[in-house]
């Protein structure tokens, strides 16, 4: 084996190493984005991005339905066949999977495109029907990609993923803001027209990132030589350990998206046919205050996909080799790495959400946005947390409890806003309240089995109060630089000053406090060096 192969192995063979390269790629792909969805808020205003939301929501919905658990399954089941050495089986698998997926996405595909018009009557946004249609091709489109990044990952290749993510995000940008400029700016169409401008590019995006991981495969293909020796299962078989290991993942996700549509299609009702009874206009305006600033919570919840894509692998090679404490050391790490960039990152929206929508959103109200930022904010943490729990889960086997503390959360949320959104009081600040509830609830129960049933489990208190303490220590620093600078330098200028400075000290307190050991640090490439380097023990 060349000196180069060695490498590669060393570093494949590190769970951060592979998450790194995941969160390498989805900070970049954050940073595209934001380039993306700001502007095309601004673009389309809240009522057009409210289209955008609601089309997104049914997408997401059907999307769960056909690829949620792809990758996971995928990959955990190459992962077992390469750990024993069994190349003919991992082509198999691949093989069997990729088309049964592709045409489960078909059918999603036609439903959504043929169910457009129902769809939208059922979200209470009637202006939302051509988006959904032009974003339909999408479903089967990412249903073959999401195939092609689980073989990719179970090989713990994770640069492919994150190259064809990047893609995603450039062809988005390019093509949708482009289109959705054009047609508004230009040719003076409504903003349910350009909010289905923006949506065409998403469904190039997919077309070019499908490309892309198709020609990656090939190449990772050809160099695995087949074995003679090995026999693969049978098509019939591996679908239905893929299906076994599928469904409860597509479950938990899926209850997750269609919660979230329920959610934003009670609140859209509940706005217009409640004690308020405002217009679906004046709905869609409050609505669009709400998805806009969304776009802001997601991103540490979308760094955690770089964690739970890694956990599958890692915990499946470990279990197969026999090594339990390797598992519980992964398990640990992975729970503190969630906290440290969801806990400050969800009290920093708590603490300045107003001043970062008037920075971000100069086309939302603040006076709304900012407050729902907030509250979502605290939210935030629990949703991370909680998207890593349920990977230690999976990777353990326990498929099944994450769907039903799932649905509690769920049902908690819904019925919050039912009764609260409705009243003058609460309206659409019920909203986010109810997702905090939802959320602070589910990750409590999962956090609660991971502990019970994982060996090995960290204790809670010992692995967060630290995080905790400099992140309310941060959040406090954050609220008094902004108070102070934004009497001299405007709102703009604080609110970056804010988070340089809050940064600053936050990774000052991770260093001083010892959250970060050279255990943790074990896990990532070069991580004892930097263990060294930095005195940690």
């Amino acid at each position: 084996m060349s000196h180069r192969k060695q490498q590669r192995k060393q570093h494949s063979n590190t769970f951060f190493g592979g998450a790194a390269i995941l969160a390498v790629g989805i900070v970049m792909v954050k940073v595209i984005s934001m380039f993306y969805k700001l502007p095309l808020v601004n673009i389309l205003g809240s009522s057009g991005y409210a289209d955008f939301t609601a089309a997104f929501n049914v997408f997401n919905i059907l999307l769960m339905i056909s690829t949620a658990g792809v990758p996971v399954a995928v990959s955990k089941m190459i992962s077992e066949a390469n750990v024993s050495g069994r190349r003919n089986q991992t082509h198999k698998i691949f093989e069997v999977t990729f088309f049964f997926f592709l045409a489960v996405g078909l059918v999603c595909t036609l439903v959504m495109y043929f169910g457009a018009e129902f769809f939208a009557s059922v979200m209470n946004d009637t202006k939302a029907t051509a988006c959904m249609k032009v974003l339909a091709p999408s479903v089967m489109l990412v249903s073959g990609l999401a195939a092609f990044r689980g073989y990719a990952q179970g090989h713990r290749h994770m640069t492919p993923s994150s190259v064809s993510q990047i893609i995603e995000a450039l062809f988005k940008l390019i093509v949708g803001l482009t289109l959705a400029w054009y047609l508004i700016q230009i040719l003076g169409m409504p903003d349910y027209i350009g909010a289905a401008g923006a949506i065409v590019g998403v469904t190039i995006s997919e077309m070019a990132a499908l490309l892309f991981m198709a020609g990656d495969f090939v190449h990772t293909w050809r160099l695995e030589p087949a074995n003679p020796a090995d026999r693969p299962d049978r098509a019939l078989s591996i679908l239905k350990t893929c299906l076994k290991l599928a469904i409860p993942i597509t479950l938990t996700s899926s209850s997750t998206s269609i919660i979230t549509a329920v959610d934003n299609a009670l609140v859209l009702g509940r706005l217009q046919h409640a004690g308020l009874l405002l217009t679906e206009d004046a709905a869609r305006h409050l609505m669009g205050n709400y998805t806009g600033v969304q776009t802001v919570y997601q991103i540490p919840a979308a760094l955690m996909v770089a964690i739970t894509a890694s956990v599958i692998p890692a915990v499946t090679i470990c279990f197969t080799q026999k090594n339990r404490s390797g598992a519980a050391k992964i398990v640990g790490s992975s729970l503190k790495t969630a906290a440290l960039i969801a806990v400050p990152s969800g009290v920093g929206m708590m603490v300045l959400g107003e001043p970062i929508v008037r920075l971000l959103f100069p086309k939302l109200d603040a006076s709304i946005a900012g407050p729902i930022l907030s509250i979502l904010g605290v939210a935030n943490i629990f949703v991370c947390l909680m998207l890593v729990a349920n990977s230690i889960l999976q990777a353990h086997g326990i498929l099944i409890l994450p769907i039903f503390t799932m649905l509690i959360g769920g049902v908690v949320m819904v019925l919050f806003d039912f009764f609260m959104v409705g009243t003058v009081r609460f309206n659409i600040y019920g909203s986010p309240v109810g997702t905090c509830l939802c959320y602070a609830i589910t990750c409590c129960l999962d956090l609660l089995i991971v502990s019970r049933v994982v060996p090995g489990c960290p204790n809670y208190a010992k692995l967060f109060s630290r995080i905790l303490a400099a992140s309310l220590i941060m959040g406090a620093a954050a609220w008094a630089v902004y108070g102070l600078a934004s009497r001299v330098l405007g709102n703009n200028m604080s609110v970056l000053l804010a988070i340089c400075v809050a940064m600053a000290i936050y990774a000052a307190l991770i260093v001083l406090l010892q959250v970060i050991t050279r255990d943790d640090l074990s896990l990532m490439p070069k991580g004892r060096a930097i263990g060294r380097l930095l005195h940690i023990k």
